[in-house]
């Protein structure tokens, strides 16, 4: 005991060593039961710490002799359900390859398949070509569509011959040619629109015919401005009206149309006049009657 007290550490490494030898006699119980001997290997630890615990455990003996005489063998306690456990759990880890479908989402099978859209091809057609409007030459009355009108510039020059007004196709029979300024322009639209603003379309254009004719007759003057402004012709000249209108649609497509050529009366016709408001009926007695369009009444 005098060594123990001396020293703690000898104590505690005196400790180490029982356990030491009682987890080596559980380990081998076979051992310890056939000899009933307690035995210690120590040629097997090399080291020096080995060996110096193989001289302290005679140290050891002799004390645990003089503190219990009649214990003169230390037996290990064994335990059985230590040294052999009665279960023994075992891991089975099952592997396996896990396919595409698998892997898929369940509500992904679900979807309906969108379609592709379908390719829609365009095709742009040319556009035709521009067409000037033939106007006939039979007849007294050409006929040309009120769109085609309306698309084109009226003419800058006008082709006569001694009896009627011709088309540009046909200015090689003209015996002479008028030069439409815009000033003529002007007042051949206001003229018609003041004459027969109330009146059908048609008979828009035959005003406008008529000032054309008188343009080539040899009985009237020789210009559109002079045509229009003559004495006595035209009531809207005389009463102011020609001065404050302004020509609307209908009026500029009609002096188009009959510039062009289209023909509501014939080319002998040089004079019109409404019956219902109309002062003097000279005209009515003593002119042939050749056409009513609306109110007017157009004569030759």
């Amino acid at each position: 005991m005098l060594i123990f007290k001396q020293s703690r550490y000898i104590a505690l490494l005196v400790g180490v060593i029982l356990v030491s030898f009682s987890a080596i006699s559980l380990m081998n119980p076979a051992g310890s039961a056939a000899t009933g001997e307690n035995m210690i290997e120590m040629g097997k630890l090399n080291s020096a710490s080995h060996q110096s615990v193989e001289r302290l455990v005679p140290q050891a003996a002799s004390v645990l002799h003089r503190t219990s005489p009649s214990a003169s063998t230390i037996t290990p306690m064994l335990y059985t359900t230590a040294a052999k456990p009665a279960h023994t759990w075992t891991r089975t880890v099952h592997a396996g390859w896990l396919s595409p479908e698998k892997l898929q989402r369940k509500d992904a099978a679900q979807k309906t398949a969108i379609p592709p859209k379908p390719k829609v091809t365009v095709v742009k057609a040319s556009p035709p070509a521009a067409q000037v409007p033939k106007i006939a030459a039979t007849g007294t009355t050409s006929v040309i569509p009120s769109k085609a009108v309306t698309q084109y510039h009226p003419p800058a020059t006008l082709f006569f011959s001694r009896t009627k007004l011709l088309t540009k196709e046909q200015q090689a029979e003209a015996t002479w040619s008028y030069a439409v300024s815009e000033e003529d322009l002007h007042l051949l639209q206001k003229i018609v629109m003041a004459e027969a603003e109330g009146e059908p379309y048609k008979g828009k254009v035959a005003v406008a015919n008529v000032v054309l004719n008188r343009l080539r007759s040899a009985n009237f003057p020789d210009t559109i401005r002079e045509v229009i402004y003559q004495k006595r012709q035209f009531s809207p000249v005389a009463n102011g009206r020609l001065k404050r209108v302004k020509p609307n649609k209908d009026s500029i497509k009609a002096v188009n149309a009959a510039l062009l050529g289209v023909k509501e009366v014939t080319d002998d016709t040089y004079f019109f006049l409404s019956l219902t408001l109309a002062q003097d009926l000279t005209v009515h007695h003593s002119r042939t009657l050749a056409k009513t369009i609306g109110n007017h009444t157009f004569y030759k």
